[in-house]
């Protein structure tokens, strides 16, 4: 009997250890999925933001059209990609990849929106634009934070499944690591700015 006493205790141990690492993976796991969650929300305020800003302009200027059909077939573009968050694999860094490349775009499109704004002196004084351009910069603050935060979820989730020996167990478990939102390529650059008077 004395000789099962070692072995049984070895394999408690063991077995407490595995839900320990478990507990703790699903614990971080959903940290990062609510922050994740927070980042689309964000978007989705700005999306939503962008709709009253194209009605505003349209309302108030006989405006490039063009201009306005580049910004809402971003919208509309930055409304497909949709990542699973049920799903931790979703959370890796080509979808990520993807779903910044769509949220450029609109941030693009939207830039040019603004800059062409700036030949309309009545629009610029309409106090609906107004209010509605100042949401859209606080929406750019919280999209930033919220990505920030996102990133802030995925490291202790990766470090704790990625680190020997609970990346045994994590792997078994099926716990894979997320990827973290990542700059768009060239943003370390300085933008050249330019002054047409």
């Amino acid at each position: 009997m004395k000789k099962w006493i070692i072995p049984i205790i070895l394999i408690l141990l063991a077995a407490f250890w595995g839900m320990n690492v478990n507990n703790k993976a699903v614990e971080l796991e959903e940290s990062a999925k609510k922050s994740w969650s927070n980042v689309e929300s964000s978007y989705q305020r700005r999306n939503d933001l962008i709709g009253n800003l194209v009605k505003t302009v349209q309302g108030a200027a006989d405006f490039e059209k063009g201009t306005l059909e580049a910004v809402i077939k971003a919208r509309a573009e930055a409304s497909k990609p949709e990542i699973n968050i049920s799903n931790t694999e979703d959370l890796n860094a080509e979808n990520l990849a993807r779903f910044q490349q769509a949220q450029s775009g609109l941030s693009s499109a939207l830039s040019r929106l603004l800059v062409t704004v700036e030949r309309y002196p009545e629009l610029k004084a309409n106090q609906n634009f107004i209010e509605l351009q100042s949401q859209l910069e606080g929406t750019e603050n919280r999209i930033n934070i919220a990505r920030d935060r996102f990133n802030q979820a995925v490291e202790p989730y990766n470090n704790h499944v990625r680190t020997f020996p609970n990346k045994l167990i994590a792997g078994i478990l099926g716990f894979d690591e997320m990827g973290y939102y990542k700059a768009d390529a060239g943003s370390e650059n300085a933008p050249d700015v330019e002054f047409n008077f």
